[in-house]
């Protein structure tokens, strides 16, 4: 246990929420292309409530819903 070196936490790091430099927009999208490919039909998402927290994180609420398109 000797030779195992102590990790120690940056703080820094921690406090710079990277999260809010991406567009809720960019979130939906991809959210929406990630669903939309394992179910095989066009779905949306919509992202609200988002609540950043102090350590990197988000809250928000998400709504998937299948996009209709009656050219399809």
């Amino acid at each position: 246990m000797g030779d195992q070196k102590e990790r120690s936490i940056d703080v820094d790091k921690l406090l710079k929420n990277k999260l809010k430099s991406i567009s809720v927009g960019a979130i939906e999208d991809g959210i929406a292309k990630v669903v939309s490919e394992m179910v095989g039909e066009d779905y949306k998402c919509t992202i609200s409530e988002v609540k950043y927290t102090l350590f990197s994180g988000a809250d928000f609420h998400v709504k998937i819903e299948l996009s209709y398109n009656p050219e399809d």
